[in-house]
């Protein structure tokens, strides 16, 4: 027997990602290699039958699915598994952008303890209710009114501006995900957006400096991230995925809801006229009735109007975004929808933009802890956002030792940090105080029912 791995390892962490799909629970154990690669140490997968498009809709059933893909996961890698980084999606996510200033004493070097520190103001933002922050993602900074930096860490400036695209959930959404987590007798170390996370595995910093679209086709939901100049643009989440499709053929052919899978996945195209007319497929009845015969260009016919549909959705999300025409790189196409034929043909008649399909391999470094046949499975589309939440889990480490590091050359504690925070929130507050004040006497309400208390 294999002796268990820690997973709280210093020198090279153990990271687990918990991906909760419409179709599919996937749990991806691995670490860093190298500067890029990541290592795959076990994967365990179970079927989701607790979520619809995205979001929890049965608690047990959820939880019973993710305990029996760690409890794989966890068989093969020789890790327990304790602390996940856990994917979210779903209609209810929304973006935003908006802007954060912050002046500092001195004109010294911008550092990344400034930069937390614009980030920790915007999780202040008032948002409508029962919506909760998820990603606060710096865009381009301007310090001292120079525009156009993507850089600050290491500039000399005091007043540090910048643009952030904030993305947000419901509260409610978010909390089962979190309790699924919980009862499976886990912990989240952070939740990442599905699509941020895909775009991890299958892109790379040329093709998002360039301008790329990403679409991830998942069983529920498409996912949408548009990034241009290496930042971040745009992101959507469409509520209509792969799991439409099957119901779309087992309504009109008139087949069992597996039946409706195995035709998509075995002799599914997105394009009726790349099929021929006479070939046809045989079905067996249920219990003793007769087969029926189905046409395969008829099924393609059924395939092709959901996905022109899916597609015109991402088309949408593309005009909106106001960078149609700067997308160099064209549309990158991943999730389990990518594996469906002459999906990239009917994209590119449809939108005009290049394609491709993107697959998570690019990334992933030689491993001997699994089988050949189990690692090319993991090269797959569907596996996107399984591998994309594991480099996620590093850049995370990265970010925190490069802050650990900076608050120790400057002697600088978390205390301090908060302390200092306080004192600039107070002394940029007057006006709002004053404004507060005013308020109060004119309405004739004391400062306990005005604040509120927790």
């Amino acid at each position: 027997m294999k002796p268990r791995l820690a997973e709280n390892e210093k020198e090279n962490p153990i990271i687990v990602g918990l991906d909760i799909g419409t179709t599919k629970i996937c749990v991806t154990v691995g670490r860093r290699s190298g500067s890029t690669k990541i290592e795959l140490l076990g994967v365990g997968k179970a079927e989701s039958s607790g979520v619809n498009r995205g979001v929890v809709a049965n608690i047990q059933k959820t939880v019973s699915s993710i305990r029996e893909a760690v409890a794989i996961a966890e068989g093969q890698s020789n890790v327990d598994i304790k602390v996940v980084n856990v994917g979210i999606a779903g209609q209810h996510i929304k973006s935003i952008q908006h802007r954060g200033i912050l002046t500092k004493r001195d004109y010294d070097e911008v550092g990344r303890l400034d930069v937390e520190q614009l980030i920790s103001d915007m999780y202040k933002l008032v948002l409508p209710p029962g919506e909760e922050i998820i990603h606060v993602l710096p865009q381009e900074f301007t310090i001292d009114n120079e525009p156009g930096i993507k850089e600050p860490i290491g500039m000399a400036g005091r007043r540090v501006e910048a643009n952030f695209h904030i993305i947000s959930g419901r509260v409610t959404d978010i909390r089962n995900i979190k309790r699924c987590v919980d009862n499976a007798d886990l912990e989240v170390s952070s939740l990442v957006l599905e699509p941020l996370a895909s775009s991890e595995a299958v892109l790379d910093e040329e093709e998002k400096t360039a301008g790329v679209v990403l679409v991830d086709i998942g069983g529920g939901t498409t996912d949408v991230a548009i990034f241009h100049e290496g930042i971040i643009r745009h992101t959507a989440v469409i509520p209509l995925g792969g799991n439409i499709v099957t119901e779309d053929i087992k309504q009109g052919c008139s087949v069992l809801r597996n039946q409706a899978e195995q035709l998509k996945v075995r002799y599914g195209s997105a394009l009726a006229d790349e099929n021929k007319d006479n070939e046809v497929i045989c079905v067996p009845g249920i219990r003793g009735r007769e087969a029926k015969e189905i046409s395969v260009k008829n099924l393609a016919y059924i395939i092709q109007a959901r996905m022109e549909e899916i597609i015109e959705h991402v088309y949408y999300e593309i005009k909106s975004s106001g960078y149609e025409d700067r997308l160099i790189a064209g549309i990158v196409i991943t999730g389990g929808g990518a594996q469906l034929k002459h999906l990239v043909q009917l994209v590119e008649y449809i939108t005009g933009i290049g394609c491709r399909i993107g697959y998570p391999n690019e990334y992933l470094a030689k491993t001997e802890m699994l089988n050949k046949q189990a690692l090319e499975e993991l090269k797959s589309p569907m596996y996107a956002t399984s591998i994309g939440l594991l480099i996620k889990g590093v850049q995370a480490i990265e970010e925190d030792e490069a802050t650990h590091q900076e608050m120790a050359t400057k002697k600088v504690t978390k205390e301090n940090v908060t302390e200092i925070a306080e004192e600039k929130r107070k002394k940029e507050s007057w006006f709002t105080k004053i404004l507060s004040d005013f308020i109060k006497d004119d309405a004739g309400i004391d400062d306990d029912t005005f604040i509120g208390k927790k």
